[in-house]
């Protein structure tokens, strides 16, 4: 659920690098998004003299339309992670932001005390950049998501030469990616994926369905290649596949010829064994393009007996699994030929780096301290034991959690005072609106249901006219549970007749507590009671 998110301050003047959503929990119901908390960032919206993103996944850019509803100030990014934000942007209707392309390899920024150099860095998605970012107290790299892969599909590797020399001056600090400090050895490159996807394609001989995160434009062009190779055309299904393919085909960053592409009508006059469907939703998601195939659903896609689907990537986010566990289910009753994660032939590999991935960039920059990011308690762990066989003092690992805040003031670190953050909810068109209560009522209608109860209260007299009649949604099944909805009801008036209640505050009160009670002796469950009082 983690929103990557960090803020740099020097006197008058504040950067924020990175901005991104997080994936809500299985038990925030109905919630869409997780974004960060802007609260500190809009309180000091004077001092704010930029937005740094470094790369176009949701999880570090996501939550832009939403901060930049709160502040003004310009943004800046590589120019295929400045194509994803646009296309968000305009996706939430926001206009007023200024969006910047930095120059990977002779880019600078300026803002305010702050001098940032980019780099670029191998990752899932091209384009991503590290960050050297000079301040008064030394030089602090910034480096997210990223892993040595000399192999890479766009052929730009991480450019260790500009990291070393950027780096030779000293460095004060270290931020980096921490996923993959569990996980020994060093990430495969990209590059072997596109062989062995080449081998399921090739033995295919229905259609073919690949799917896997639209932003990955690396994966999607080794799908394209094999295509390409094997004669079969491409069809691009699911508004984010080819919204995002088609900014990276403008930019120069996603190749293929123009016929080899085809429109969904087109595919479907096709023979099978001549097309390859790029498919979005290979996290499941309701509603995706994936899903409704996977049931039959789809306006165009149709999955029977010899197809073939691929799923190149793992299903990372919360919940996620859940959702393509049963996707694949499905898949397997049509009797449709599925590779997915659990099947051990290397389809995806991760764009984060492992151990010595990890301890390579410790070797290259040679901070004097560090800090872990973009990862759990026991990935920081793992990342702070890797920094100690390099020779790293434990106490100059800095392992930060959501508010922590690290001060640096004459070559020494401190704590500062921790900043009171939250998760803010994203529920439709609401933000922030969706709180722990609203959760704690959806749980316990997820789990228990509600029961309505509807009365009639006569103010003259101060008495229900008739006994409380109580309707069901999700607590018992009221065709076959009639008689104990009436007996409840019926126990409850006398309940009220005894007690004397004589307002509908008192009713209303008086009525939770007792159903509550009874309804938990009777049943064992604990509906929410929604009581109704109507005065007459």
């Amino acid at each position: 659920m983690t929103e990557n998110i960090y803020v740099y301050e020097y006197g008058r003047d504040m950067i924020v690098v990175d901005c991104g959503v997080g994936f809500p929990e299985p038990e925030m119901y109905g919630v869409d998004l997780v974004i960060p908390d802007f609260t500190y960032i809009r309180e000091n919206k004077d001092r704010l003299r930029g937005v740094v993103i470094t790369h176009g996944h949701e999880d570090h850019f996501g939550a832009l339309p939403f901060l930049m509803e709160q502040v003004k100030a310009p943004i800046y990014a590589s120019k295929l992670t400045a194509g994803f934000i646009k296309d968000k942007m305009d996706d939430y209707g926001v206009r007023d932001y200024k969006l910047n392309v930095v120059d990977l390899e002779k880019g600078e920024i300026r803002l305010g005390v702050f001098k940032l150099t980019p780099f670029r860095v191998s990752h899932s998605v091209p384009d991503t950049a590290g960050y050297c970012i000079e301040t008064p107290e030394g030089k602090v790299f910034h480096v997210p998501d990223y892993k040595f892969d000399w192999t890479p599909v766009d052929g730009r590797p991480f450019d260790v030469n500009k990291v070393a020399q950027l780096a030779s001056g000293g460095a004060l600090a270290l931020a980096s990616d921490c996923l993959g400090s569990t996980s020994p050895g060093y990430t495969e490159s990209e590059l072997s994926i596109e062989g062995r996807v080449e081998v399921v394609v090739e033995k295919a001989t229905g259609q073919v369905f690949f799917t896997t995160i639209s932003s990955n434009i690396s994966r999607m062009q080794q799908a394209i290649n094999v295509a390409e190779k094997l004669g079969r055309s491409v069809c691009l299904v699911g508004r984010s596949i080819v919204s995002k393919a088609e900014i990276a085909k403008n930019l120069g960053l996603l190749k293929y010829p123009s016929d080899l592409i085809v429109s969904p009508k087109e595919a479907g006059k096709l023979n099978k064994d001549k097309i390859l469907y790029i498919v979005s939703g290979s996290y499941g998601q309701p509603g995706s393009a994936m899903n409704r195939m996977a049931m039959g659903e789809h306006q165009f896609l149709s999955v029977s007996e010899g197809d073939t689907v691929i799923f190149s990537g793992d299903p990372a986010p919360p919940g996620s699994k859940a959702n393509v566990d049963f996707i694949v289910d499905r898949l397997f009753e049509l009797d449709v030929d599925v590779h997915y994660y659990d099947m051990q032939e290397d389809l995806h590999v991760s764009g984060h780096g492992s151990q010595q991935d990890i301890q390579m960039l410790f070797g290259m920059v040679k901070p004097k301290y560090f800090i872990p990011i973009g990862g759990t308690m026991r990935h920081m762990r793992g990342y702070k034991i890797l920094a100690k066989q390099m020779g790293a003092d434990g106490e100059d690992v800095l392992e930060l959690l959501a508010g922590d805040v690290v001060e640096f003031a004459g070559g020494r670190v401190k704590r500062g005072e921790r900043l009171t953050v939250r998760n803010v909810l994203v529920d439709g068109l609401g933000v922030g609106d969706v709180g722990n209560v609203v959760l704690r009522d959806r749980r316990i209608l997820a789990s228990d249901g509600v029961a309505i109860v509807i009365m009639q209260l006569d103010k003259q007299k101060e008495r229900l006219i008739t006994d409380p009649e109580i309707i069901s949604r999700g607590f018992v099944f009221e065709k076959q549970t009639k008689n104990f909805l009436v007996e409840s009801g019926k126990v409850l008036g006398r309940t009220l007749e005894q007690k004397r209640v004589i307002n509908a505050h008192q009713v209303k009160t008086n009525t939770v507590d007792f159903l509550e009670r009874f309804f938990f002796e009777k049943t064992g469950r604990r509906p929410m009671i929604l009581p109704v009082v109507v005065e007459v």
